[in-house]
């Protein structure tokens, strides 16, 4: 796939031919913000200053200033699939005959109705206004907008999914599953310390000082990205199930903020467990002998690799059957660790730094009550209101 856009160096604002039917009513530069070239559109606009002209036919390159030039080398990978989709497939389609400069936040909220109208979930209609917003941010930043109207717009209303963290007795039911199974530590570390699995499955033994008992985050372990290495098509469909496949993305990458960088102090209990697991791994390792990768890997596959992030998974659901619990996401490991430290009464700033949050509107998103912990809340306001002995309300007047 190929882009294509005129350069910041060149006089030109908007977006154009959004829309099959889309006419260019106005051509006159404005300012070397990009112009965008929908597929398979009739027009396009270039320039290099003074007037304009219209370019028909050519092949359907697409291509935004913002997306490739500016967002890819400062954002991950991840993020920057994220703004192409949004683009390419949607704001670009749906926002094309709209010039830029011209842009009301009332254009923005018909397209997020309209988008959730076609079938796009309130989710992909939030990703748009984002990747939009952080655009129009540049393009305030340079001096090409007065002002940002996706930062005025209302954006799309994401539904909200309460989750129930587990409770004490059932993490004490989901590690008794664990025991005897390959990396047991892993969930200790999960439920205990509320990693997430890109930070637990990057983790090496060298972040660990289990004589200091500290466990320090440097980095998380991304997704597994294959491309077919073979010379003669293999007639797999996917790069990774080609025999010759090649590895094109990195087994890690660093965390994504500053907060994300942490050391945590380990309950002794755990720095038990990793002595464990240590020593069985070192036993894999005798095992696999010469088919050892050394990766120094805290939690590795029975030759040394590091885990896929869909193994981990599939893992973790397993154990949940086994434990005879509710369904659950791995993230709610996450959950629960961090409402078991809110409601031991540690300081916010204390689980901020335990949980790499950056910031502390996270806390209130994690402060999930459950059942359980109400009913205690409600019994202690209940011994404090009323005497007990008594029984009688009225007595505490």
């Amino acid at each position: 796939m190929s882009y294509e856009t005129s350069s910041f160096a060149r006089p030109w604002l908007g977006l154009v031919a959004g829309r099959p039917d889309a006419a260019l009513t106005r051509r006159s530069p404005h300012s070397p913000w990009s112009v965008i070239r929908r597929p398979g559109s009739a027009a396009s606009v270039t320039g290099t200053g003074g007037r304009g002209r219209r370019r028909r036919g050519g092949s359907p390159r697409r291509f935004t200033h913002w997306v490739e030039n500016i967002a890819a080398p400062a954002v991950r990978e991840n993020t920057l699939a994220g703004y192409r989709v949004a683009a390419y497939r949607h704001l670009i389609p749906g926002l094309g005959a709209h010039r830029i400069e011209r842009l009301e936040p009332e254009h923005l909220e018909r397209f997020y109705r309209r988008m959730q109208e076609t079938g796009s979930a309130p989710a992909t209609a939030h990703q748009a206004h984002r990747t939009i917003r952080t655009a129009l941010n540049e393009a305030v930043r340079r001096g090409h907008l007065a002002k940002n109207p996706a930062t005025l717009a209302k954006a799309p209303r994401l539904p909200e999914s309460e989750i129930e963290p587990y409770t004490v007795s059932e993490v004490q039911r989901l590690m008794a599953a664990t025991h005897g199974r390959r990396n047991s530590a892993r969930w200790a570390v999960a439920l205990a310390l509320g990693l997430r699995q890109e930070e637990a499955l990057g983790l090496r033994w060298p972040d660990v000082d289990l004589d200091a008992g500290t466990l320090t985050v440097r980095r998380g372990r991304q997704r597994p990205r294959w491309e077919h290495g073979c010379r003669s098509p293999c007639g797999r469909k996917y790069g990774g199930h080609c025999p010759a496949r090649r590895q094109v993305r990195a087994d890690t990458a660093e965390t994504k903020s500053r907060a994300g960088r942490r050391s945590i102090g380990l309950p002794d209990e755990l720095v038990a467990l990793l002595r464990k697991h240590r020593d069985e791994q070192e036993q894999e390792r005798a095992t696999a002998a010469q088919l050892w990768e050394d990766g120094d890997w805290l939690f590795a596959t029975p030759t040394g690799g590091p885990v896929n992030p869909r193994t981990d998974y599939d893992e973790w659901k397993r154990l949940l059957k086994l434990a005879g619990l509710r369904d659950g996401r791995l993230h709610d490991a996450r959950h629960t660790a961090a409402t078991v430290l809110l409601i031991l009464g540690l300081a916010e700033r204390a689980v901020m730094g335990i949980m790499g949050w950056s910031n502390s509107a996270m806390a209130a998103r994690y402060q999930h009550l459950t059942a359980q912990v109400r009913r205690d809340i409600a019994q202690r306001v209940g011994g404090l209101l009323w005497d007990s002995s008594t029984g009688d309300p009225e007595s505490t007047s």
